[in-house]
């Protein structure tokens, strides 16, 4: 059976009430060029839409369903605190299905990793705090929870079944127990590092016995030699406490880590027959390549493209990034096995016929 899914993750922007941006700059026209680069150059199709912004969630979801690319539209809240979830993903709900309107595969991904993005399940009020005190046993001392995380994740998905037609699903963390009754697909985001690899083969057998369509939302590893050991912490090695930004130490820039690490993963994936898999990410918008190595925070980035400091053309002259070797390897491998399309009638490419509505 093949792989029903190949895709990508596209970063429309999330922060959290503290914080960097992700994405700073969201230009329309940069953002529908990227997502048909995605559907014509990547061979991808489908692409999972994240950020904190409805608005641009919005916009870049009807940009791909132009480009004939199935949307998950994924909204990211970061440090809310649970009684704000629901009004936030009704909103969230009602933009996904004004997107099922034109193309009926629409999935919505009712929020993505909350027991630490978000407030009250982890001590500590903003991301950066509970990622300190997640695996501090003093920070725990006394904490209560604000709310049973599994009933939010129920209440949520009642909200989001109220307002979209489609399916939905969550974007687990691997240390969530999560009830998949309540959803259409079981995902996660999974990342192979140092200590799982042993066993990674049978953790993603494990999440197929929940019995629901296993999509894997993210997966990926920075482009450093130590990289693909690091996994989904790879993004550690930079100080976040100097001001420019610069990498904690000499580390050797390895492109041909993340074309491995893709390969390996893939494998895994179509060998445990997964319904569908995301790689994480298009681009780090804010980790940007420098030719000095203490300062190329593209290093720690997921992006199959750099962003450059100033556009220099290249392939994509019109873009203000450069392909790296991931690209390439994911556009050869995705384009070379087809997924097939879902049902109903297809359009060129195999890719299914959308009606087209005007730009917003």
């Amino acid at each position: 059976m093949s792989m029903q899914l190949r895709g990508i993750n596209y970063d429309t922007g999330f922060g959290g009430a503290v914080g960097d941006r992700s994405r700073v700059d969201f230009d329309p026209d940069v953002v529908r060029r990227e997502l048909e680069i995605i559907a014509t150059d990547l061979h991808c199709d489908a692409v999972r839409i994240s950020g904190d912004d409805p608005d641009r969630i919005a916009l870049a979801a009807h940009a791909a369903v132009d480009a004939g690319l199935r949307v998950w539209f994924a909204p990211f809240p970061v440090d809310l605190t649970p009684a704000r979830l629901p009004a936030y993903f009704q909103d969230c709900a009602a933009r996904a299905e004004e997107i099922r309107t034109r193309d009926p595969e629409t999935v919505l991904v009712l929020g993505c990793e909350m027991s630490l993005f978000c407030a009250g399940f982890v001590p500590g009020a903003y991301l950066m705090e509970r990622l300190q005190n997640a695996m501090d046993p003093q920070a725990w001392s006394g904490f209560s929870p604000a709310a049973d995380f599994t009933e939010v994740l129920r209440g949520v998905a009642e909200v989001a079944r109220a307002r979209f037609g489609g399916k939905i699903t969550y974007a687990s963390g691997e240390w969530e127990d999560i009830d998949w009754s309540h959803f259409d697909f079981a995902a996660v985001d999974l990342y192979r590092s140092a200590d799982n690899a042993a066993d990674f083969a049978e953790r993603v057998r494990a999440y197929r016995a929940h019995g629901k369509p296993l999509v894997i939302t993210e997966f990926g590893c920075c482009a450093y030699r130590g990289a693909a050991e690091a996994g989904g912490m790879g993004w550690a090695i930079v100080d976040y406490a100097a001001t420019p930004r610069v990498l904690n130490g000499e580390y050797v820039r390895d492109e041909s880590v993340q074309v491995a690490y893709f390969h390996e993963l893939m494998d895994v994936f179509e060998a445990e027959e997964v319904h569908g898999a995301f790689w994480f990410t298009f681009a780090g918008y804010e980790t940007r390549y420098d030719p000095d190595p203490r300062r190329d925070l593209d290093m720690a980035g997921y992006g199959t493209v750099k962003v450059l400091k100033e556009h220099e053309g290249g392939r994509y002259p019109d873009m203000a990034w450069e392909p790296k070797e991931v690209f390439d390897a994911i556009a050869t491998r995705y384009g070379a096995r087809p997924a097939s399309p879902p049902d109903g009638a297809a359009g060129a490419g195999g890719r299914p016929g959308r009606a087209s509505v005007p730009q917003r």
